[in-house]
């Protein structure tokens, strides 16, 4: 399945929306691997670290955070007096539920000293035992910014992690086995057959997908030309596609992700490397649980003050390592 023949949002929809979130004094954010209308009538639409830097600023008393909780909850803990909504409340993540915050404190037991870096998408309980958070996009420059002598805890996603002691060629950084049910479907057999097929496109990998690997070794075999491979967060995948001459580009995570990545270039051929890459929990967030957030001010998202001040300076330190432009 692709979004490439979605229906545009009626204009009454949309308006209604607007008019609503301008009554209550809101802000509308969503995740790009959102259903497109939801994607459409956002006031802005990003990848978590932009969705976060956007939430930690925002002037209006309301932020509707249409992503999966864990994001929800990290613009609370980032902007702790506003009001934050999720239109569905039951919008979790695999990947955040694959550790707790108990299974984290019995991991540091066995490393005392070690730095904790949890990838962004964890709980809010998670943040707050962590050191510094991180996103696929500065993921390596969080790492380098630790003593090299120091033991590094790394979680939850065992592929980013992968990804990340590949590239820092760091020995001392233990990772989690936790994955993204849906990037870890995302494998090696099938991203070399769809290369094989179409030999002339561009390979765009998130490294939270089990292709990823799979991926540079195409590249390194010379199966598929080097430069034609790129492991990229989100935010990155769309930097990449304003700025390729490639006429068609392979992209292996979120099917939502398409979305953008044909608005930012309408005349390159983006295909999925698995169309069935679907998050369940992202595509909940519907038309009618956005408008029904906006009109009744449900679901609200709260964090423990004292939880929420143990995190924010672990994803504060995250918003202030790399680049401004790619997250998750």
């Amino acid at each position: 399945m692709t979004w490439a023949a979605a229906p545009p949002v009626r204009g009454d929809w949309a308006d209604e929306v607007r008019r609503l979130a301008r009554a209550r004094d809101a802000v509308v954010l969503a995740h790009n691997y959102q259903l497109p209308e939801i994607q459409d009538v956002a006031d802005h639409t990003g990848d978590s670290l932009a969705l976060s830097r956007i939430a930690a600023r925002a002037e209006q008393s309301t932020i509707v955070f249409c992503g999966v909780h864990f994001m929800a909850e990290t613009a609370k803990i980032l902007a702790p007096d506003k009001t934050v909504l999720i239109p569905d409340a039951a919008a979790g993540c695999s990947l955040a539920d694959s550790i707790t915050a108990d299974q984290l404190r019995e991991w540091k037991a066995e490393h005392p000293g070690a730095a904790v870096v949890s990838y962004v998408n964890t709980t809010a309980e998670v943040k707050a035992e962590t050191d510094v958070c991180c996103t696929s996009s500065n993921a390596v420059e969080v790492v380098e910014s630790i003593p090299a002598d120091r033991e590094v805890l790394f979680l939850p996603d065992q592929f980013l992690g992968a990804h990340v002691r590949r590239v820092t060629g760091r020995d001392n950084m233990h990772v989690w086995a936790g994955e993204c049910h849906v990037h870890a479907g995302i494998n090696g057999p099938e991203l070399a057959a769809r290369a094989a097929a179409s030999p002339e496109a561009e390979l765009f990998i998130h490294p939270e997908c089990g292709c990823a690997t799979s991926a540079l070794y195409l590249a390194g075999t010379g199966v598929v030309e080097p430069e034609r491979v790129k492991i990229l967060s989100t935010g990155g995948m769309l930097d990449a596609a304003r700025a390729t001459k490639a006429s068609s580009v392979l992209v292996a995570t979120e099917i939502g992700m398409l979305h953008q990545l044909r608005k930012a270039a309408p005349e390159v051929d983006f295909r999925a490397v698995n169309e069935r890459a679907s998050c369940r929990y992202m595509k909940m967030i519907t038309p009618d649980k956005l408008l029904r957030a906006l009109r009744e001010g449900r679901d609200e998202v709260m964090v423990a003050p004292g939880v929420a001040a143990r995190g924010r300076a672990a994803v504060q330190r995250m918003i202030a390592i790399g680049r401004p432009g790619g997250g998750e």
